[in-house]
């Protein structure tokens, strides 16, 4: 599994080092201020937060739905690629759990950014492939153990895993919820773990 830039995206030229520096701390800053205060975040705290001028905010990001989708894209890849991470580090069960909760996080965190995704998930390849992404890194975690029999009962289908994931996710949109999605998450399990 490796990263991408994300589906759609017109390729662009590898930036300079310290050009990339401003664009991850953009991405940084952000995140947290739309996670914290959703779509209406402040661009100018935004760049301010980020160390950088409002010019350079604009130059890399000419309105703020772009840079809205920069941050979507990243969040989904750093996600993504964290299945890898979590079964080379965890027991297969506690990488899928501890992935199924940072999906929860992500998702979450997203919930103020919501009418902006909606544009941005209005075209139907980038839906395809935020869900393609999201389902390998799944089948990864219930199938990457090397050596090892695979961590899902027979029949259990990424896709289905992520559904629930959505679904949880629905039910369990904010901090006082959490509880609620962590009971959830181990019904889930229930269902998908093969017992030993």
């Amino acid at each position: 599994m490796s990263g991408t830039d994300g589906g759609g995206a017109t390729p662009r030229r590898p930036l300079r080092a310290d050009a990339r520096r401003n664009e991850d701390r953009l991405l940084e800053a952000a995140a947290e201020a739309f996670a914290r205060e959703g779509s209406g975040a402040s661009v100018k705290d935004i760049a301010r937060q980020a160390g950088v001028g409002v010019g350079t905010l604009y130059r890399r990001f000419p309105s703020k739905e772009l840079l809205i989708e920069a941050v979507y894209r990243r969040e989904v890849r750093r996600l993504c690629e964290a299945a890898e991470e979590l079964a080379a580090t965890l027991p297969a069960v506690d990488a899928l759990r501890t992935w199924m909760e940072r999906f929860i996080d992500f998702m979450a965190a997203k919930q103020g950014m919501a009418d902006a995704l909606r544009v941005i998930l209005t075209d139907d390849s980038e839906k395809l492939h935020t869900r393609t992404l999201l389902v390998d890194a799944i089948a990864w975690l219930l199938d990457s153990a090397e050596g090892a029999p695979p961590v899902a009962r027979p029949g259990v289908d990424a896709r289905d895993v992520l559904m629930a994931l959505g679904g949880i996710s629905l039910m369990a949109a904010n901090e006082e919820q959490r509880e609620l999605a962590g009971r959830l998450i181990d019904l889930l399990l229930r269902g998908v773990v093969e017992s030993s």
